[in-house]
């Protein structure tokens, strides 16, 4: 049909696509959950297939909508462009402008689990243990049979508890080192707040939730406060570490060439003849 002066003809709106696309989901989804549900979603995709084919079948659903020619001019009261002044000699927000070297993190992570260590050996000592206490319970996870022995058993000194325990402390503290120096540099005004107290309260949380299936055995032993306390003092620690270290700048402002590392007479400076070949 051909449109009017001034009309045009467009395909008239209809929900059924997204209603057919949740019976579907629904249908898929009482595979995990229940028959009900899936019975349910057989029943809406049902519906909205017919409710679909009625708009386009025998003729499409069209509506007629009014062509509005009037030119709309963008005006302003302002005679300038307002700019954001980033940085000296910068033309757009690249940020972060600075970061931390790697081997930021990597001390920051040493430093970390060395406070925690201290502190997690402290807890055992005045909980009436011994240093080895939070250590055994660390690599507990790997030793099921742990659940049932006493507490003066997994207090005692155990060579491949110590050996597990002390490969994932070191891993998982070099890990975190990394993190924080690659996050701080975005909240550069309160990195010991967000390193200190956000991070480790979050991941204490996060832990409370999975431990029970990560370590059935400390999760039944762990002393809560001493252990938020321990990822305190790390996060406070890595994050005074890391936020010390000298930054460098990022690459983003370098031709792509530079950055890849190619050679090209408009990268390299001009010899004068005096250079030894």
């Amino acid at each position: 049909m051909k449109p009017d002066a001034g009309f045009v003809h467009i395909p008239a709106p209809t929900p059924w696509p997204i209603v057919f696309a949740f019976g579907v989901t629904l249908l898929f989804g009482g595979l995990v959950t229940s028959e009900a549900v899936t019975v349910f979603g057989v029943l809406l995709a049902a519906l909205a297939a017919v409710g679909w084919f009625r708009d386009v079948l025998p003729e499409e659903a069209r509506e007629i909508v009014r062509i509005d020619h009037t030119r709309l001019v963008p005006t302003t009261r302002s005679r300038r462009v307002a700019r954001a002044e980033v940085a000296p000699n910068v033309q757009r927000a690249w940020l972060p402008l600075e970061i931390y070297p790697v081997l930021a993190g990597i001390k920051g992570g040493l430093a970390g689990g060395a406070a925690m260590a201290v502190l997690a050996m402290t807890y055992g000592i005045i909980g009436g243990t011994s240093i080895w206490y939070p250590i055994n319970l660390l690599a507990a996870g790997f030793f099921p049979i742990a659940i049932s022995l006493p507490t003066s058993e997994i207090a005692a000194f155990h060579l491949s508890p110590f050996v597990i325990a002390a490969s994932i402390h070191l891993t998982t503290s070099l890990l975190v080192g990394l993190l924080y120096g690659a996050m701080l540099p975005m909240l550069p005004r309160r990195p010991i707040v967000l390193g200190g107290l956000v991070a480790p309260i979050a991941w204490s949380g996060l832990l409370h939730s999975v431990l029970g299936v990560v370590n059935p055995v400390m999760n039944q032993r762990i002393d809560w406060f001493w252990f938020v306390l321990s990822q305190i003092g790390f996060g406070i620690v890595a994050g005074l570490v890391v936020s010390r270290q000298e930054r460098v700048q990022t690459w983003q402002r370098l031709p792509l060439a530079v950055r890849a590392g190619i050679e090209a007479p408009g990268l390299i400076r001009e010899r004068d003849g005096s250079d030894q070949e």
